[in-house]
């Protein structure tokens, strides 16, 4: 009997499906010789600082660096249940080796060699490596199945970097959160993001715009350009030369380009055009694409691949038939589909780009929700694009001679839409209209010209133009600069490039909109003074994609074989102790950076000072003074009246307020009176009611 143990249920599912392993037991499904069951993503982690030592719970510079000497390990809090089943399975008598089906990558090998080493489980290992989750593929890869050894670099290499995720994360964010006396969550990825943000928002602030003008030429029915003139006068010059004077066509160049269709998705790209066209949030994106992949009608969305492999070229054709027949905008349109463009075994590693599914063919969008329709119609239209033939068109580039200045005319001759025609058609037949910055009008077509060729009489005017700031980052265009970021100095063969992956992105957006250092406004996303506090204070190796480019680098030669996990560990522990040392204290003023900006709820009665509001009270500014009137008075409690803010500050600025609905001990009623604040300058603030109304 063979343990086949899969990363997520649904893979399980499948993957028993092709095995014949039909009997759904519990937590497993068995037959055919094999038992098939799952992880649920990470069932086994690090443990948390406090699980190596109870006083870790408290945060304290002396307990700096946290090292383990020796590595604990939890099983995730909710998931008990799965880990206890497979370890059974693991240890049954009759399983004679265990199958690593958790998906082909170095994540894949950490969920499932934590699992197997915390189950104590001895068992020979095989692995099974497919990119598709085809039925063929399955099968093909249960025959040639590989000994699980051969990974365990690759192995290595996934316990590196997340042992030294957990180093640094908990040490620089305990560091840097008790020098400022605020949690400030430092990590390899997240931090070098805020740094993007905060770069863009300072050269947006810091952006001094210029005039300029533009001089027009118009000749022959062409509309010919100058260089931008930032001195007016210079243009004006221009301008009067070229009034009524003669133009000369001095260079005509005629191009034919060839724009290749777009690739098929991987979740970034998915994450980034459906941000550009519905104002989707990555999440959104990535939560929608979920709930399809659940209901069978797109494929694995977690991919950071934009192909397929050459396996899956049959059912791909299939699929594309499928679509032409099923997409309204379809039917007026050509499609002679070149599935091997978008096939490339060598560019497919854990999954396939994001896909319709057969399953969608039959059921098409009934039932859907606005947002899933949105997405999959994107999906849809990608795929298409992705085997239509280039679009092809002639650029004609013209250059004028006009009173002794240059200008250019630019235009274009459509030779074949091709992809294009898909795309215009699918953006034709949405509901709302696609966003601004995404309309790239056409130059229009010149009319015919020759070298040479002069006119007279041209006219010429004047346009007034201002230079543009760096616009704001979009989740579009963020994710684009995570996706690059560092990959100049990333190997090529490295297994993650950029900050995050397709699947994490998201997610560390959102955590860094949660933990106050970035806020989302329509589409913009910009910094908080937190944010902009926070990669103040750090050191330039934890804000920089540099430091996420020499992990891989490394990471990549361990999983090669050709570097020494200890030597790795040994540079990540000395980067700890190193951060502890050199950010050992801070100047006081320093220290209150991120202390909230604090407002005045009124005036001191005894001093003057400001008075500010406390968890418990009121209280003066000036620590020499002993004002502080308490929330939990029991002047207020007696009448069951809570002492708000709103009645401290009127107290304070009128000495009295109008409260409604005290209770009077006495009666037991009701009742509305006028409170006085009658403060003695004894420990105690006293109060009084002046008049009942």
């Amino acid at each position: 009997m063979k343990l086949v143990i899969a990363e997520k249920p649904s893979v399980a599912k499948i993957i028993a499906a092709v095995l014949g392993a039909s009997e759904k037991r519990s937590g497993h499904y068995e037959g055919g010789g094999y038992l098939v069951s799952w992880c649920i993503g990470h069932l086994i982690s690090f443990a948390d600082a406090a699980g190596y030592n109870e006083q870790y719970r408290k945060w304290r510079y002396e307990d700096l660096p946290i090292i383990p000497a020796a590595w604990q390990y939890v099983i995730a809090s909710g998931k008990e249940q799965q880990f206890h089943i497979l370890k059974e399975l693991m240890h049954r008598a009759d399983v004679a080796e265990v199958v690593n089906a958790c998906d082909a990558g170095r994540e894949g090998e950490l969920i499932f060699r934590f699992v197997y080493e915390q189950a104590n489980c001895t068992k020979p290992i095989k692995r099974l490596w497919i990119s598709s989750m085809e039925d063929s593929a399955i099968q093909a890869g249960f025959s040639h199945l590989k000994d699980g050894r051969e990974y365990d670099n690759l192995y290595q290499s996934a316990l590196c970097r997340a042992k030294a995720d957990w180093l640094i994360g908990i040490n620089a964010t305990r560091l840097f959160s008790i020098l400022y006396h605020k949690t400030l969550n430092v990590g390899r990825v997240q931090t070098p993001t805020l740094d993007m943000i905060v770069k863009r928002d300072y050269a947006i602030e810091r952006f001094q715009k210029e005039k300029y003008h533009i001089v027009r030429l118009q000749a022959g029915g062409v509309t010919a350009l100058s260089e931008k003139q930032f001195e007016e006068e210079a243009a004006q010059q221009m301008k009067a030369a070229c009034e009524k004077s003669q133009a000369v066509c001095t260079s005509l160049v005629k191009e034919k380009k060839t724009v290749s269709p777009p690739k098929l998705f991987d979740l970034t790209a998915l994450q980034r055009e459906a941000n550009r066209l519905y104002g989707f949030t990555a999440k959104q994106t990535l939560d929608y694409a979920q709930s399809l992949y659940e209901k069978r009608l797109l494929t694995y969305p977690r991919t950071d691949s934009k192909y397929i492999t050459s396996d899956m070229q049959g059912s791909a054709a299939e699929l594309i038939d499928g679509l032409c027949g099923i997409l309204p905008y379809m039917q007026s349109a050509r499609l002679t589909a070149d599935i091997a463009r978008i096939t490339d075994n060598g560019k497919v590693t854990d999954h396939h780009a994001i896909l319709p599914t057969a399953e969608f063919i039959k059921k098409g969008f009934s039932e859907l929700p606005e947002s899933e329709k949105k997405l999959l119609s994107l999906v849809c239209c990608k795929t298409l694009c992705a085997v239509s033939a280039p679009y092809e068109y002639e650029a004609v580039t013209a250059i004028f001679s006009c009173g002794e200045h240059t200008f250019t005319a630019k235009g274009r001759t459509t030779l074949c839409d091709g992809w294009r025609e898909i795309d215009r058609l699918f953006r034709s037949s949405l509901n709302a209209k696609a966003d601004e910055d995404e309309a790239e009008p056409d130059a229009a077509a010149l009319p015919p010209l020759a070298e040479g060729q002069a006119f007279s009489d041209v006219a010429a005017s004047l346009t007034e133009h201002y230079t543009q700031p760096p616009k704001a980052f979009s989740e579009d265009a963020l994710l684009s600069a995570m996706e690059r970021a560092g990959a100049d100095e990333t190997p090529e063969d490295a297994e993650r490039k950029g900050l995050g992956t397709t699947a994490t992105r998201a997610g560390i957006i959102e955590k860094l909109i949660s933990a106050g250092f970035m806020e989302r406004s329509g589409k913009k996303l910009t910094a908080t003074k937190d944010g902009y506090n926070l990669v103040s204070v750090l050191p330039e190796t934890l804000t920089s994609p540099q430091l996420t480019a020499e992990w891989e680098t490394r990471l990549t030669e361990i999983a090669k074989g050709g570097e020494d996990p200890a030597d790795f560990m040994r540079g990540i522990e000395e980067m700890a102790a190193g951060l502890v040392k050199t950010y050992s204290h801070i100047s006081e003023d320093k220290a209150k950076l991120f202390t909230p900006q604090r407002e005045a709820i009124g005036s001191c009665p005894r001093c003057g000072a400001s008075v500010f509001e406390g968890k418990k009270n009121y209280y003066c500014s000036d620590r020499a003074c002993s004002f502080v009137m308490w929330k939990n008075d029991r002047f207020f409690e007696q009448r069951k009246k809570a002492f708000t803010k709103a009645i401290a500050a009127a107290l304070l600025k009128d000495g009295q307020v109008k409260i409604k609905g005290m209770h009077s001990t006495k009666t037991g009623k009701t009742f509305d009176g006028v409170v006085l604040l009658a403060d003695t300058g004894g420990k105690y603030v006293n109060y009084r009611v002046e008049q009942k109304t």
